[in-house]
Parts: C-alpha cells; sequence; structure tokens
C-alpha cells in the first residue's frame, strides 16, 4: 500500500512538472515568434509584402544561395 501512495504521488509530481515545463517552453517560443515576425516585418519586407511572404522569400533565397 504505502509504495502505491508513493507510485501515484511520483506520478502526480511528474505530470505538474511536466505540465510547467510545457507553459514556459509555450511562453518563450510565443515570445521568440513574436520577436522574430516583428524584426522580419521592420527590416526585411519590401513594399506591400506580408511577413509570411518575406519568410518564404528569404527561404527561397537562403536555398538559392547554398
Amino acid at each position: 500500500m504505502a509504495k502505491s501512495k508513493l507510485i501515484k504521488a511520483n506520478e502526480k509530481i511528474a505530470e505538474k512538472v511536466v505540465g510547467t515545463f510545457e507553459k514556459i517552453e509555450d511562453t518563450v517560443v510565443g515570445g521568440y515568434t513574436k520577436i522574430e515576425d516583428a524584426f522580419v516585418d521592420r527590416y526585411l519586407t519590401k513594399d506591400g509584402e506580408s511577413i509570411e511572404e518575406a519568410k518564404e522569400r528569404l527561404k527561397r533565397e537562403s536555398k538559392t544561395l547554398k
């Protein structure tokens, strides 16, 4: 009985740790994405071009240079 209680407690702790890690990861990745979009919008877009279009153009240009 005591062993099963410990296992259940460890599983609850593991779930909370994983959940917290996922929240932190989502926040960091979301922040990076916002910064990336702002940079592309401010410095790399051409007239009338959306952020997504600029990213695609940059990917194509990068592939042609390699």
